[in-house]
Parts: C-alpha cells; sequence; structure tokens
C-alpha cells in the first residue's frame, strides 16, 4: 500500500503542476511570447491565457505601457570646437511585441546608442549658441531619426527631451560675464531713457509755469491799468461834476508835492515850475479871504481873468441865488439856465470860425 500512496501523490504533484503551467494570467497593457520547442508561436495577450504545459514555454513577457528612459550626459563636440555635455530623456512605447523581442536583442541599449550618434551629428553642424538656443531644432531631429530607425523594432519614440546642456566652465564665466555686461547696458539705456524723458518733462512743466506767469502777469497788469484809469477817470468826473476852482486844484497840488520826497533813495528833488503858480493861487484865494478881494479887480478874484464868485448872489447860507431870489444850483447863470461847466482860470483853444 505504500508504494502506491506514494506514485498517487506524485502524480497529484505533477498535475497540480502542470496545471498551473497549463494557465498563464496576462496583466493588463503586458504581452507575453510563447515559443514551441523552442519557435515562437504566438502572443498571449492580457486576461487568462492556456498553454500546453511542458511543451509551449513563455519567452518573453513585454511592458506595453509608455517608458520613460534617462539617458547619462554624452560629450558632444559643436562646430566651433566646444565640448558640452548633453543629457537626454527618451519616451517611448512597445507596440509589437514578438519585433521588439527578435528583431533587436537590447532595444534599451540600441536606442541610447542611436541617440547617441544621432546627436553627435546635429550637433556637430550647429555652434554654441545654436545649441543653446535651438532645442526644439534638435528634439525634432532626434526623433524623427529614432522613430524611423525602431519602427522595424517594434517600438514607437514619442518625445526626445534634452534634459541639460552644460558648455564648459570657462565659457560659463565667459556668457555669465557677457550676460552681466548686456544687463549692465541694457540697464545704462533705461537709465538714460528716464533722465531723458524726466527732462523733457520737467522742460514742459518750466514751459508751462512760465507761460502760465506770463499769461497772469499780463491779466494782472491789464487789471491794474484799467482799476487805474477807472479811478483816474473818476476823479476826472467828480473834479468836474464837484465843478472845483484853481485854488482848490492848487491846494491838492501842494498836498502832493512831499510825496516826491518819500524813499530813504531820494537825495535830491526837483520841485516843478508850475509850484510858483499855485502858490501865487493859493496866496490870492487866502487873501481874498481875508482883505476882501485887494489886488484884484471888481468882480475878479486874485490871479484870475474871470468873474469872482463873490459877486454871485448867496442866499443865507452863502449859496448862490439865481434871478428870482431863490437858491439856485451849481452849473446855471442867474437866470436860472443851466451852463456850461468852464474853468475861469483855465485857457482854452481858440477856435477857428472857418
Amino acid at each position: 500500500m505504500e508504494p502506491i500512496i506514494i506514485v498517487l501523490v506524485v502524480l497529484v504533484v505533477v498535475a497540480f503542476f502542470a496545471l498551473i503551467r497549463t494557465i498563464q494570467v496576462i496583466p493588463q497593457a503586458s504581452a507575453a511570447i510563447v515559443e514551441r520547442f523552442g519557435r515562437y508561436t504566438r502572443t498571449l495577450n492580457a486576461g487568462l491565457n492556456i498553454v500546453v504545459p511542458f511543451i509551449d514555454t513563455i519567452r518573453n513577457r513585454v511592458d506595453l505601457r509608455e517608458q520613460v528612459v534617462p539617458f547619462p550626459p554624452q560629450p558632444v563636440i559643436t562646430q566651433d570646437n566646444l565640448v558640452v555635455n548633453i543629457d537626454t530623456v527618451i519616451y517611448y512605447q512597445v507596440t509589437d511585441a514578438r519585433a521588439a523581442t527578435y528583431e533587436v536583442a537590447s532595444f534599451i541599449q540600441a536606442i541610447e546608442q542611436l541617440t547617441v550618434t544621432t546627436l553627435r551629428n546635429i550637433i556637430g553642424s550647429m555652434d554654441l549658441e545654436s545649441t543653446l538656443t535651438s532645442r526644439e531644432v534638435i528634439n525634432a531631429g532626434l526623433r524623427g531619426v529614432l522613430d524611423e530607425a525602431t519602427g522595424k523594432w517594434g517600438i514607437r519614440v514619442n518625445r526626445v527631451e534634452l534634459k541639460a546642456i552644460e558648455p564648459p566652465t570657462s565659457i560659463q564665466d565667459s556668457m555669465e560675464k557677457q550676460m552681466r555686461a548686456e544687463r549692465d547696458k541694457r540697464a545704462a539705456v533705461l537709465t538714460a531713457e528716464g533722465q531723458r524723458q524726466a527732462a523733457i518733462l520737467r522742460a514742459e512743466g518750466e514751459k508751462q509755469a512760465a507761460v502760465l506767469s506770463a499769461e497772469g502777469e499780463a491779466q494782472a497788469a491789464v487789471l491794474k491799468a484799467d482799476g487805474e484809469a477807472a479811478a483816474i477817470r473818476t476823479v476826472f468826473e467828480a473834479i468836474h461834476d464837484g465843478d472845483a476852482d484853481q485854488k482848490l486844484l492848487a491846494y491838492q497840488y501842494l498836498q502832493t508835492l512831499p510825496q516826491l520826497a518819500q524813499g530813504d533813495a531820494n537825495k535830491l528833488w526837483i520841485i516843478p515850475s508850475e509850484v510858483g503858480d499855485a502858490l501865487k493861487g493859493l496866496g490870492g484865494a487866502f487873501g481874498g479871504l481875508n482883505g476882501g478881494g485887494q489886488g484884484a479887480g471888481p468882480g475878479t478874484a486874485p490871479g484870475t481873468s474871470g468873474p469872482s464868485l463873490a459877486k454871485q448872489p448867496a442866499d443865507g447860507g452863502g449859496r448862490p441865488v439865481g434871478a428870482a431870489g431863490g437858491p439856485r444850483p451849481v452849473g446855471t447863470d442867474d437866470a436860472g439856465a443851466a451852463r456850461p461847466r468852464v474853468n475861469p482860470t483855465r485857457e482854452y483853444p481858440q477856435l477857428d470860425p472857418e
């Protein structure tokens, strides 16, 4: 009984192992290559698959998802004989598991070497400045070459990126100095432009201020002249409306003379020649008031040639009266008729009768 039990146990173990080998579960986004006696038979897709145990074998399991492979820095010589280190990153995806297994031994190594050689060909035709500023051109060139070469390997290159471009240290220092000088130049230009704009704005402001100041002074002068003209006109009208005689004007003339000596800088001042005439008229006026008009002809004021106001009849208040005996307004004759206001002491020009 014991040998039979041992045989049964062995058969059960072999059957369990064969069942495990028969059922193959493939994960999603994966594929498996099946070989029968060393020859490719079929590709197992995702899900539950049945194979013949001990006859069919799984050669390779391929991940169908997009893969990212960074490559180490590669020294590349530019057109101007400068060595730069370039890091690249490849984004690829396996589209045919059979071709990726049988067409190339190691597609990762093949892609890396193809990337290096293609990168050296592209960078060798460009100078350093173009290399630093033409990443899109380099990426497009790498992708075109890799996509064409890896198509028969069952691989699609989706993207190629330059991770870093590192020029030599001396070149980096020179580039930093050049960049600093360029920035200093732009700063100086901007500063000069700002100062220029500020000077222009300041000049425009001063110009507008000067124009407004001149306009204000002109308006002030016009208003002052208008005020003086109005004052003169008012004084002139007041004098003529009040019928001022020569004595009052002489008195006002004498009151104005002290103003000529005002001011600390006045060392010498000249008296006009009309002062004597004014003094004569004023003395005659006071003499007429004290001596009843001595030294003057009948009916005339001293120093005048016209009729004296003393000969005109007056009422009890000293106001002139008309022919009817009542008071009459100033500016009328004895008959009460209006008369022109003529200064008897003023010499008027003779009119030509023609």
